[in-house]
């Protein structure tokens, strides 16, 4: 019986050797080696750095919080509830720490004992390396080109 493509199926005879359907293994059975160019490249993952911030204004700052520190973009008290880190709204007394009556109010400065300033940890997004703008581009164009650059490398 002529069939219009030439399919094998289940009513052909068996005139034709059937083909092996065991899966050997393809080459010499060595791991292959690298693909070359086409081998990916490593990600250059940026670092991690522990940054202290206001909890009203949110500007970086340094050194350790003393009990009369202040913020020296908003003047606002750090030794605050605020600005600890067991601050918890859904805690009893909004503290994460078994304390016997509530500090109020949670931004001024108050003498709780239990004071730890809240630390977050942050991708450290600024380029290592600075580069010349091209004399076609001012310098805030050269330098936001190189940013969009930096994205690729």
């Amino acid at each position: 019986m002529a069939r219009k493509y030439q399919q094998r199926g289940y009513q052909d005879d068996g005139d034709r050797p059937k083909k092996q359907l065991a899966h050997e293994p393809k080459g010499d059975g060595r791991p292959r080696r690298a693909y070359g160019l086409r081998e990916p490249r490593k990600v250059n993952m940026p670092g991690f750095h522990d940054v202290l911030k206001c909890a009203r204004c949110g500007a970086s700052l340094a050194g350790a919080i003393q009990f009369d520190s202040q913020c020296s973009q908003c003047a606002s008290d750090l030794h605050t509830c605020a600005q600890c880190c067991w601050f918890d709204t859904s805690s009893a007394f909004e503290c994460s720490q078994l304390i016997t009556e509530r500090v109020s109010p949670k931004d001024e400065r108050n003498s709780c004992s239990f004071f730890e300033a809240c630390v977050t940890v942050e991708r450290e997004t600024s380029s290592t390396s600075s580069t010349a703008a091209t004399d076609s581009l001012s310098p805030e164009a050269g330098d936001a080109r190189q940013a969009f650059d930096d994205l690729f490398k």
